[in-house]
């Protein structure tokens, strides 16, 4: 038996962003609307940080909610706050509040509060899950917001259905062969390397990134951002492959992903459309995570998941930085330079910080992070460190080559005021502070991922008693 949290705060966190959709979907103006939204992603988030000093304070590995009203009618256990999950729930929510928060009423008619909610249920719902088939089926949910978006904008749908189509068949198909199996550890080759093929696609490896290229190019990059950034492609590679996966699929994995990290860090250097520049880089960022979890070390998978959270806050606030400016002068060019800086000086540095902390930068989260990755890295694979160097030389050329873009150059003519509004300047100040907080005491954050990766460890060794990462409950 699990260990319970004093409230049930894994089900509000689900709970509220749902009765705010519901909220949005009654004739409001776009005003109202966004005031629900803040006030439920807000809530969320409180909600997600209570769960999380709840979770610390148990001083145990898992725990599920008080008064869990799903296992009670299922008697199993669904929804888990453990190691692997418990700052990814808050990291998560905050991103969808301050993406709220930070949205201009110029964008409100465009932006879908509703739509928002929704994803953000359903995220946090996959964040928490530890059933495969419940976690599939959220998987499979996730899919709707976005499309509707595109949708909504008139785009064209069928690349992002194409893909999303085969990921779901691989995932559900793949699942359903192994569980046909007596012994899920004995598992043969067909399913295994159709769930290895889907957590491919999904985390959007060479050469099938094509879709989240078109997802940033078309989509709102607000719910283009959101859908991408929580990683849970990765967050099911953890809880459905890594326990089951013998060494060629995470060889297969980590291997394409270090491909496409440097590939994606090349396409940064040559963009001239900011949206496409976030996307390589996200993309390049992220698959260093799934490089992490092949090394399948205690050290290079807690730098692997410590990645996971810096790349998340770092790109988060990189995101939101462009999206500022979008709002301001439309699409950025990045064949120019737009002479931005004196208009924007706090975005300006806000994008600097951001994009450094993305690859390392000392006194940023991001630098233990990466230092922890390159250390596990070494020590197993040598020229996978060296990969990462390189990415992380890359993506640095092309963060300060942007910058010099957008904000260099002769002054921009504005007859009209574009400094930062309070939203906007909350945004950037509470990005910031985790960013440089980060980096000055990584030491809890660390300890968490450590022992987060050694359970996942144990499981795939079989050796696990209390820990439901594995989300087989064996």
């Amino acid at each position: 038996m699990l260990p319970e949290l004093h409230l049930p705060w894994l089900e509000l966190s689900i709970a509220i962003p749902l009765l705010g959709a519901a909220l949005c979907a009654i004739r409001f103006s776009d005003t109202n609307k966004q005031r629900v939204a803040v006030c439920a992603s807000a809530a969320t988030f409180l909600c997600t940080v209570c769960e999380w000093y709840d979770f610390s304070g148990l001083n145990t590995f898992a725990a599920h909610d008080h008064w869990d009203i799903i296992r009670m009618l299922l008697h199993k256990d669904l929804f888990v706050i453990d190691e692997l999950n418990a700052p990814l729930l808050p990291m998560t929510a905050l991103m969808f509040l301050l993406t709220i928060v930070s949205t201009q009423r110029t964008k409100a008619a465009r932006f879908s509060y509703r739509w928002t909610l929704l994803l953000m249920a359903v995220t946090l719902a996959i964040l928490s899950c530890i059933d495969p088939w419940a976690l599939i089926g959220l998987l499979s949910l996730a899919i709707v917001p976005v499309w509707m978006e595109l949708r909504r904008r008139g785009r064209s749908t069928r690349v992002y259905l194409l893909h999303m189509s085969i990921y779901l068949m691989l995932l559900i198909g793949g699942w359903s062969l192994l569980d046909l199996n007596a012994s899920k550890s004995e598992a043969n080759l067909l399913p295994i390397a159709m769930l290895t093929a889907a957590a491919l696609l999904r985390a959007g490896v060479v050469p099938l990134q094509a879709w989240i290229i078109d997802l940033f190019e078309n989509a709102g990059l607000g719910t283009a951002f959101l859908f991408m950034a929580p990683m849970t492609g990765a967050y099911a590679v953890m809880r459905l492959v890594l326990p089951v996966a013998p060494v060629w699929a995470m060889q297969s994995i980590a291997v394409l992903s270090l491909i496409t990290a440097v590939h994606a860090a090349g396409m940064a250097l040559i963009q001239t459309d900011a949206r496409r520049l976030l996307a390589y880089l996200f993309l390049s960022n992220s698959s260093l995570i799934l490089a992490g979890v092949e090394l399948v070390t205690p050290i290079g998978l807690t730098g692997g998941l410590c990645v996971w959270l810096s790349i998340g806050l770092s790109m988060c606030g990189l995101a939101l930085t462009i999206r500022s400016v979008e709002a301001r002068i439309g699409r950025i060019d990045l064949q120019q330079f737009s002479g931005l800086g004196r208009h924007m000086p706090l975005l300006s540095s806000f994008f600097l910080v951001t994009g450094l902390a993305s690859i390392g930068f000392p006194g940023t989260i991001g630098f233990i992070s990466t230092e922890l990755l390159i250390e596990g890295a070494v020590s197993v694979y040598p020229i996978v460190g060296l990969m990462v160097v390189v990415v992380a030389a890359l993506n640095g050329i092309a963060v300060v080559k942007a910058y010099l873009h957008i904000f260099a150059g002769s002054e921009h003519p504005s007859s009209v005021s574009m400094t930062c509004r309070l939203s906007e300047r909350f945004a950037i100040l509470a990005i910031v502070a985790l960013i440089i907080g980060g980096g000055l005491m990584p030491q809890p954050i660390v300890k968490s991922r450590y022992h987060a990766a050694t359970a996942l460890l144990h499981v795939r060794d079989g050796t696990a008693t209390d820990t439901p990462v594995g989300a087989h409950g064996r």
